[in-house]
């Protein structure tokens, strides 16, 4: 079993909660306070990378994932693909779309020029919440020939119920709230 309680200590340390945003009745958890410290960013990268160390790819999820997504790459000397909002890259593109509690978004990677086929892929993202922008990831990214082999997260939001829609993945999270 991996030893995830400095990565855990330092996140519940560090992360600033900030009350009714970006909405009346929303708790957002700001991991920036964590991402800026260099032992907070040092010992959350390693335990996110301990998650899949055979991981060939990393796919990291638009924006925060990127940050994660590029250390834990690093970390693993695997490859890292960014995982854009609709429209932040040329064509051509394999797109999803999901739904979100108040419509829908879409999910882009480059189509044919990054070779997922047969690869094995972490996806890396800060937060799961309800679990829609972390699925399309993964049914993203197998549309694309890779195998997602996890999925890894700094913190999760139990109450949103994100883990029962990823069942399919096996899914770590370094603390829940």
């Amino acid at each position: 079993m991996i030893d995830h309680s400095p990565a855990r200590d330092a996140v519940t340390r560090l992360t600033r909660w900030a009350d009714d945003f970006p909405q009346p009745g929303v708790r957002f958890a700001d991991l920036t306070p964590v991402f800026s410290d260099a032992h907070g960013f040092r010992v959350v990268v390693d335990a996110l990378a301990a998650c899949a160390p055979e991981a060939d790819v990393i796919a990291a999820v638009d924006a925060r994932g990127f940050l994660l997504g590029g250390g834990v790459a690093r970390e693993l000397g695997s490859g890292v693909v960014a995982v854009r909002k609709s429209g932040k890259l040329p064509p051509p593109v394999l797109s999803q779309s999901y739904t979100l509690e108040y419509g829908t978004a879409t999910l882009e990677i480059p189509a044919g020029s990054i070779g997922l086929d047969g690869r094995s892929v972490l996806v890396v993202d800060d937060v799961l919440a309800t679990g829609g922008t972390l699925d399309a990831t993964a049914r993203l990214v197998e549309s694309a020939g890779a195998r997602v082999i996890g999925v890894a997260v700094v913190l999760e939001i139990a109450a949103l119920g994100g883990r029962e829609r990823l069942g399919k993945y096996p899914l770590t999270s370094l603390v829940t709230v």
